[in-house]
């Protein structure tokens, strides 16, 4: 085993996304140094607008922090559990959101880079690294996320002898609230429904009748887009993260069943759901910005501001930000990747957050918290076991690695059709016996079914999760929440 007193050597982690400040905050948290690499504001990207550790480039949700009906919200809590600096800022700076957990993004980015500077075991070096980490780096994370600089990118590439794969990833618009026609939009939440700090009416919701959408739509599909350059035409978007034109080409009412679904807002002028809804969800502390929930898009500036302002409520609307469209790689993880996120071809490096095929702010977060617990038990000559399977962390671990399924020619299997993917409960191992009786032996149907199983699913991975992070067999692994 390695003493901390003889090893000079700290861990290296490229990168001050949310993966790579969890993954640094982890390692730290059991004593062991690290140099925490970015490379903002010396090299910018086309996404970031800070040098703020955690920037938040997209939405300002965590998305639903409802732990016992969904997926996401049982990997928040998880993460709690574990200890997770980016939960415990997200926690700090939650803003009314509904069901959602969504943040003031400036404040949030802010806490998590105070926390990390204030830390004597952790170094910021603000400069890139160009090409392969030098080779006495031997304990290495490379959490650079999607926007991964192009000499660091093209020397993963040549090292694994294959491309990474891409895809577009677009931002919506953001708001000024003063501007917003609150005689037309009014506040509500989905159902009336409550989050963490929120009251029921957390949502700005603009109505539409049928001629209103349909001229939208119209507008929508002519509007002129971003043309992409000859390297760009090929790569695919993501489902998750699909732009809102690209949603509309996709048939006509496709936006009313997602992003601009009317279901559980009532239009307080009619008393009933609109045809269709475009809702803003808060964007900052202050209230003064909101967010377009769903409407990131790929229309040129001027397009935007046209074609949205014939939103009923946003006639006036003035924009702190316009969307738009940024370029995302992410690594065949299935293939190039160990079960503890290490790279075949060279183990010294080991890979966190959206690079390696995960989808979403948390379960990038989530992954850098794998990362840096694997890194610090390999500093220490230990061995950490996985998060069981049955838990969220397990669950989207076992995904990017390929679930260490080897089909009959020796490749794992689910390297062939590898995409990323947000956590849900697809991922997680069925239940040995599904709910039937609620707790007053009533036999439960259809989505009263559907909802027991997802709860008892949640109960059994914190059950599970509790005795990963007591395992006495790793001390000083585990340590308790901040």
């Amino acid at each position: 085993m390695q003493s901390l007193d003889t090893v000079v050597q700290p861990i290296h982690v490229i990168g001050a996304g949310l993966a790579g400040s969890e993954a640094a905050h982890q390692i730290a948290s059991v004593g062991i140094p690290v140099v925490l690499h970015e490379m903002r504001p010396v090299r910018m990207t086309d996404a970031h607008k800070t040098d703020g550790c955690a920037e938040l480039v997209c939405s300002n949700s965590f998305r639903s922090d409802d732990w016992e009906n969904n997926a996401v919200g049982l990997l928040h809590e998880e993460m709690r559990r574990a200890n997770s600096l980016i939960m415990h800022a997200a926690d700090i700076h939650k803003l009314p959101a509904g069901g959602a957990l969504a943040v003031d993004r400036d404040a949030f980015s802010q806490e998590v880079t105070e926390r990390l500077l204030a830390n004597p075991l952790i170094t910021i070096d603000r400069s890139e690294i160009e090409g392969l980490p030098p080779d006495d780096w031997q304990n290495v994370i490379v959490a650079t996320g999607p926007l991964t600089s192009p000499a660091l990118s093209s020397a993963i590439a040549e090292l694994t002898g294959e491309g990474s794969l891409a895809f577009f990833d677009a931002i919506a618009p953001v708001i000024h609230r003063d501007s917003i026609d609150t005689s037309i939009a009014w506040f509500q939440s989905r159902y009336d429904k409550a989050g963490p700090g929120g009251t029921g009416a957390d949502y700005l919701n603009c109505p539409m009748n049928k001629e209103e959408y349909n001229a939208f739509i119209d507008a929508l599909l002519a509007g002129e887009k971003t043309v992409f350059k000859e390297w760009e035409a090929s790569t695919p978007y993501f489902d998750g993260c699909l732009p809102v034109e690209v949603m509309a080409e996709r048939g006509r009412e496709t936006l009313r069943f997602g992003p601009m679904k009317p279901v559980g807002l009532d239009d307080p002028r009619t008393g009933r759901w609109p045809y269709a809804v475009v809702q803003l969800r808060q964007d900052n502390a202050l209230g003064t910005l909101w967010n377009m929930v769903g409407f990131q898009t790929k229309l040129k500036h001027a397009e935007q501001v046209r074609v949205f302002r014939t939103i009923p409520g946003l006639e006036n609307a003035e924009f702190a930000r316009l969307g738009g469209l940024h370029r995302n790689t992410y690594l065949n993880s299935p293939k190039l990747l160990d079960a503890e996120l290490r790279l075949n071809a060279m183990p010294r490096l080991r890979f966190a957050g959206q690079i390696t095929g995960v989808e979403g702010y948390i379960e990038s977060a989530a992954i850098g918290l794998l990362a840096g617990r694997f890194a610090a038990a390999e500093f220490l000559g230990r061995k950490l076991e996985h998060p069981p399977q049955t838990t969220a962390l397990g669950a989207l671990l076992t995904h990017i690695t390929g679930g260490h399924l080897i089909s009959d020619d020796g490749e794992r299997s689910s390297a062939r059709s590898f995409q990323p993917m947000n956590i849900n409960y697809g991922l997680i191992p069925d239940l040995d016996a599904v709910p039937t009786h609620d707790g007053d032996g009533k036999r439960l149907k259809g989505t009263e079914r559907g909802r027991a199983k997802k709860q008892a699913m949640s109960r059994r991975a914190l059950r599970d999760l509790e005795a990963w992070l007591g395992d006495v067999k790793e001390p000083g692994l585990h340590q308790p929440a901040a």
